[in-house]
């Protein structure tokens, strides 16, 4: 195990490779076109989004780990969506569960290494937006990285104006008119923001926070995917309500919006 960490540290792009050849391996599928990370309360949707050709645990591939938290199964499906071949991940590794940034974005390299041009990156987040009730799906159009860190290395300069395709989420507004969107923000975790970071992150323009998304949709553009990111508001941020936050809350938010969601990434994807 730690000869693969330390691989993983040292080469992930060759990490991903490895990891992209055992999935045609397995699948016998040379190329796929697009992949979607399901996060916190999203996994029901996987049962609606596609026709499962295959099911495995993630750590059949090269360099990923079990999953940790409850609600990521841990496990990778490919699906086929009308003519297009998908790779859907049930769950994603974290930054705050200590594995290091190259471990979080592996699946999305790994993705783009097996052929992937598109990724949906979706997580349960916290709204900030009072008007946007749990259960509500919101398009990222931005985001700010409050993790300190990031999965690019040197002087690997990288244009993040249009991180998250205007074109993809025009499409979704065609799928689901009125959708709205809003600027996404990642704390590390695994603790709650506070009430007064809420208020912070008001003050700098953020609707949405979370503890993904942000470190994978850098690595997919570098790795030159165009990204769609929906976040899934499970409850309101800390101190919008006074009530306290929970991980269950979470789940269940998104486990009663699972169809919803798997119809809408169903169709987004159908129509690419």
């Amino acid at each position: 195990m730690s000869d693969a960490v330390d691989l993983l540290q040292s080469d992930p792009a060759a990490a991903a490779v490895a990891a992209a050849a055992e999935l045609a391996r397995i699948t016998g599928v040379e190329n796929h076109d697009v992949a979607v990370v399901l996060g916190s309360g999203w996994l029901p949707a996987a049962d609606v989004v596609g026709t499962t050709v295959i099911d495995i645990p993630v750590t059949d591939l090269p360099y990923f780990a079990p999953p940790v938290v409850e609600g990521h199964a841990g496990r990778l499906r490919s699906t086929q969506i009308g003519d297009t071949r998908t790779l859907v991940f049930l769950g994603r590794t974290h930054l705050y569960e200590g594995r290091g940034v190259e471990a979080v974005a592996h699946a999305v390299r790994t993705a783009a290494a097996a052929g992937c041009r598109v990724v949906v990156l979706t997580n349960g987040c916290g709204g900030l937006n009072p008007s946007w009730s749990p259960g509500t799906p919101v398009l990222i159009s931005d985001h700010i990285n409050f993790t300190n860190a990031s999965p690019l290395r040197g002087g690997a300069f990288l244009d993040l104006t249009d991180l998250y395709s205007t074109r993809l989420r025009e499409l979704c507004r065609q799928v689901q008119p009125g959708m709205p969107e809003g600027v996404y923000a990642q704390f590390r975790g695994p603790q709650y923001e506070t009430p007064a970071e809420i208020r912070m992150a008001r003050v700098l323009g953020v609707d949405l926070v979370g503890m993904s998304t942000t470190l994978e949709a850098i690595a997919a553009r570098e790795a030159g995917m165009e990204v769609l990111g929906i976040s899934l508001v499970t409850n309101f941020a800390a101190g919008m309500t006074g009530a306290p936050l929970d991980h269950q809350d979470v789940l269940d938010t998104g486990h009663a919006a699972a169809h919803h969601m798997g119809v809408l990434l169903r169709e987004v994807i159908s129509n690419l």
